[in-house]
């Protein structure tokens, strides 16, 4: 049964039901044409929403909205006014007048309700306004995303995340240099990902230090042409963008903050790349160069190639994976400590964290500076801390934690709420013992629980069909997907990777 809030907000939506409108067409809609998503499903309608240019207003249609929602629409013709009556509202609205009345109370409007063939037409800001709608508009794909407001209405996030460091998901490795190829891979990927049912990409445009978008800052990525530096001939990043929206879906930009490079060579990095113009700020470690965290230019260097994307691109949010301190062996930075440590900390481990804490919070702020709007969430590795190290960690046995391993203070991003949403790699079963599933979703979700913080858990179907337990089945997923629907701090659920999905295992 639909509530009675999101009934009425339905309604609303009636306000221009499809009418009879005999004797009384404007003149023919502009050419360009828009798509138009309710609740993240195409709208189809014979008369395509339109911009009037002059007034830079976008025209949207109701009728497909608002059908078989029991609502009683009467047509005057002598008046030109629809008139709606239900549940008690009376809603009318005249062609040619800039007001409509709802309840007998005045609503301006920005233009006055159209005519196109016979169906009726109001401005975009309206539908915002007075329809208790959610209205994003993306101009790059010409596309217009309504969202209900109401708890009955799927809003869930389900996300993907497509890896482009070593060609794993996008672009192929066989599509190196090849412009048209790589734009056919990522159309076909996005129609078999939205056929899943996914409604957002999580695309790493920053896979080494590098950038798939013309940067100022950064090279080009190898990943595009074979050879980093290589101008692929496009704007990737842009591209991806407006397919993303032309599909009515959310386009999450993904930087790998810390890491320089995948390999300890140098023979193959662009004249600008960070290990070449500031081999001070880098530090090896593991066989991978990694920008040091411990040095706050090296952080506003990170922190400025992202807002170099979110100035330049009409992305719906900045992701960060966890690459943060490496996870294992050894991260030389003692001469970091000595030189960039003005509050005098005193361990190693404590100054670790600090410097992380604040480049989550510098870049929060600075993107939220530029664009208030956009979504900025973090992916952690799915173990804050062990119970058996502090007793309010969870009850797992992991061997690499996010706090004591990578020096990420995932819990401080949360409570400060320095973060828009976490995402942590929960990437085991629910029958994995060490660091079970459902163990790990309640954690997370007493968390954020009391903040503005979404939760979105990062899931690992790369696992299916592994010998680890609880991977020999597809079942497993499944029981995880139906599990969250009972948590009410999840929001929506990310898959890694978009490669896995594709293959369907098992």
């Amino acid at each position: 049964m639909l509530s009675r809030f999101y009934r009425s907000a339905l309604f609303l939506l009636s306000l221009l039901l499809l009418v009879p409108l005999a004797g009384h067409s404007a003149s023919a809609a502009p050419a360009t044409a828009i798509s138009i998503y309710l609740n993240g499903n195409k709208l189809i309608t014979d008369v395509p929403p339109y911009i009037i240019p002059k007034l830079n207003v976008t025209m949207v249609p109701l009728s497909v909205i608002s059908k078989n929602l029991g609502a009683n629409v009467s047509w005057s013709q002598k008046d030109k006014t629809a008139t709606i009556r239900h549940e008690g509202l009376v809603l009318s609205m005249t062609i040619g007048q800039k007001y409509a009345l709802s309840g007998g109370q005045r609503v301006e409007l920005e233009t006055s309700v159209q005519a196109i063939n016979g169906r009726v037409m109001v401005p975009l800001r309206f539908v915002g306004n007075q329809m208790s709608l959610d209205v994003s508009w993306h101009q790059s794909a010409q596309t217009i995303m309504l969202q209900t407001k109401d708890g009955n209405a799927d809003t869930s996030l389900k996300g993907v995340w497509v890896s482009s460091v070593y060609n794993l998901d996008w672009p192929s490795k066989a599509s190196n240099g090849k412009a048209e190829v790589q734009r056919q891979e990522y159309a076909q990927m996005l129609d078999e990902l939205q056929g899943m049912g996914l409604n957002a990409v999580f695309v790493q445009v920053r896979p080494s230090a590098d950038a798939l978008y013309p940067s100022q800052l950064v090279p080009w990525s190898s990943y595009l042409t074979g050879k980093q530096g290589g101008d692929p001939g496009y704007d990737p990043l842009a591209f991806m963008i407006e397919e993303t929206h032309r599909r009515g879906m959310e386009f999450h930009a993904w930087f790998n903050p810390f890491r320089a490079t995948v390999d300890a060579k140098t023979d193959g990095l662009a004249a600008n790349h960070v290990a070449k113009t500031h081999p001070e700020w880098i530090v090896d470690s593991g066989g991978k160069k990694y920008i040091n965290p411990g040095i706050p230019e090296a952080r506003q260097h990170i922190v400025d190639a992202v807002l170099e994307v979110v100035r330049g691109y009409d992305i719906d949010g900045v992701h960060l994976d966890d690459y943060f301190y490496p996870s294992g062996g050894v991260f030389p930075d003692d001469a970091a400590f000595a030189a960039y440590n003005p509050s005098q900390i005193g361990n190693k481990a404590d100054w670790r964290r600090d410097n992380i804490d604040q480049f989550v919070k510098l870049l929060g702020e600075s993107i939220h500076r530029e664009k208030p709007q956009l979504q900025f969430g973090i992916s952690p590795f799915g173990v804050w801390r062990n119970q058996s190290v502090d007793p309010t960690g969870s009850d797992t046995q992991a061997g690499v934690t996010a706090y004591d391993s990578m020096y990420a203070d995932v819990r401080t991003w949360i409570k400060q709420e320095w973060i828009d949403y976490v995402a942590p790699q929960i990437y085991w079963s629910l029958s994995f013992k060490v660091a079970q599933y459902d163990k790990l979703v309640e954690w997370w979700a007493g968390e954020v629980r009391g903040t503005n913080v979404k939760l979105l858990i990062g899931h690992a179907p790369y696992k299916l069909g592994t010998k680890e337990a609880g991977w020999s089945t597809a079942q497993e997923i499944i029981d995880q997907l139906n599990y969250n629907v009972n948590v009410l701090e999840v929001k929506g659920d990310i898959f890694f990777s978009a490669k896995d999905l594709r293959k369907n295992p098992l």
